[in-house]
């Protein structure tokens, strides 16, 4: 099982460099992307992955690979999601470029299905609870994640800027999927299974919230309502993921091994 943590913990690495990438647009990345977008997608395209790239890395460090199936769970989603748009928009396109996305989220989500059942062999080596508020907090993200996901895929315009519409879609498919990340949590309550969920809220957040605060500036009068909503989202599981992470004497980090 060595080399399965040390893939992880490894691969968590190379996601944190292609998220470093996104957030800083460096050709490398951005090139990956189907089509050119805009600053604020490409941000919250590397905060995505810098919430993917941080959980890995905690389980590769500490070797809790109890915790891998909800992160493949995740993974399997949006890809799946994505992989019927990819290949619904190059039928409707007839773009081949498009038809490589869609067979590339195909074999992502073959393997990350293939992932979570192998994974769930795994016990939590850590018996704690999940503590309520996390618990309470996690339905909540729950259904905001479905509602702003499922909105998304409709292409309604609730970021606080423009998207293009195909981004928006493939936004949505990733709220839908993270929906999923932390319904395993909730549904499994154990600490180790909501820990990992909190260090890539609070990567995420990190990545989004001083951009988001600097929109204030700019931001157009029809969006300023979701810009606010968005921001108290980040400060709400910001403050939530600091709190439970670095200050509960329960449930902080260099507790993480007790039993």
């Amino acid at each position: 099982m060595k080399q399965i943590q040390y893939a992880t913990f490894l691969g968590g690495f190379v996601i944190l460099l292609l998220a470093l990438g996104y957030i800083f647009q460096l050709p490398f990345a951005t090139n990956l992307w189907p089509w050119p977008d805009g600053r604020l997608s490409y941000l919250f395209i590397g905060s995505i992955l810098a919430a993917v790239s941080v959980a890995a890395i905690w389980i590769g460090w500490t070797g809790e690979l109890g915790a891998l199936p909800a992160g493949a769970l995740n993974v399997f989603v949006i890809a799946a999601a994505c992989a019927i748009f990819f290949l619904q928009l190059a039928l409707r396109e007839g773009s081949s470029d498009l038809f490589i996305y869609g067979f590339a989220c195909i074999l992502t989500a073959i393997a990350s299905i293939i992932a979570f059942q192998w994974s769930r062999k795994f016990d939590l080596r850590d018996a704690r609870p999940t503590p309520k508020l996390v618990r309470v907090s996690f339905g909540i993200f729950i259904a905001a994640l479905f509602l702003a996901g499922g909105s998304l895929v409709m292409k309604l315009p609730i970021f606080p800027w423009v998207l293009d519409p195909r981004s928006s879609v493939i936004f949505g498919c990733i709220f839908l999927g993270d929906a999923f990340y932390f319904l395993y949590g909730l549904f499994q309550p154990r600490w180790h299974n909501a820990l990992g969920q909190l260090l890539s809220f609070l990567a995420y957040d990190l990545v989004l919230i001083f951009p988001f605060l600097a929109l204030f500036k700019t931001v157009k009068p029809e969006y300023q309502l979701n810009l606010i909503v968005y921001v108290a989202v980040l400060l709400y599981s910001g403050g939530l993921a600091v709190y439970y992470l670095f200050i509960n004497t329960h449930t902080r980090v260099w507790n993480s091994n007790k039993n």
